[in-house]
């Protein structure tokens, strides 16, 4: 995961022809829309998007975010924490696809953000990695959880004055994750879903 520069990537569609797209699919069903409609009621869901993505994409779907959460809510602190875990966990996935040279089938994201009780929001996203990176991650993960706020500011500050110029994949993971960490009103939460091929899911949920 990367806090610096956005890479800037030219927005494509996602071709229907593309291998891992099955031609014979026609869309959800009437009974399938219902089902969905009823289950992001119940989950308070806001936003989801499950597919390839770019850097138009994340940035619309995060100035809309942001916008909405700083009309009903009326914080403009709140709006900007979400809304930089979002860009944050959205431009970490798609630098990692494209530093793995994922085909565009396979560095698709499903990212959810919800609304929670006492004007907090959840922000959830799922990615495929490669298995040895997505312990790494998970690793990661559970050592941010452990520490406090304190404790986070000050290894932010290291990091920052001692930046990771290794060429390991997930080298913006460390800065990146710290980012969201501080950002976060409770523990990160992960977890890994094994997939074939030596890769694995990533799922990532943070709470605002």
């Amino acid at each position: 995961m990367s806090a610096g520069r956005p890479v800037q990537l030219e927005a494509r569609e996602w071709d229907p022809a593309s291998p891992g797209v099955d031609a014979e699919r026609q869309g959800p069903t009437i009974d399938t829309l219902q089902k969905l409609r009823s289950f992001f009621s119940e989950e308070r869901i806001m936003i989801c998007f499950n597919g390839p993505t770019n850097q138009a994409l994340i940035g619309e779907i995060g100035k809309a975010l942001k916008q909405h959460i700083t009309s009903t809510e009326g914080e403009q602190a709140l709006a900007m924490d979400v809304f930089s875990v979002y860009i944050e966990m959205s431009q970490n996935i798609r630098n990692y696809a494209l530093r793995q040279r994922y085909p565009e089938h396979e560095a698709t994201a499903t990212v959810v953000i919800a609304a929670l009780p006492a004007s907090h929001y959840s922000v959830s996203a799922v990615n495929l990695v490669e298995e040895v990176d997505g312990h790494a991650l998970l690793q990661r993960v559970q050592s941010l959880s452990s520490l406090d706020k304190e404790a986070l500011k000050r290894l932010y500050k290291q990091r920052l004055c001692h930046p990771d110029s290794s060429p390991d994949p997930l080298r913006g993971a460390g800065l990146g994750l710290l980012e969201i960490a501080r950002r976060a009103s409770s523990p990160l939460q992960a977890a890994l879903d094994p997939e074939r091929g030596g890769r694995c899911f990533f799922s990532l949920k943070v709470t605002v």
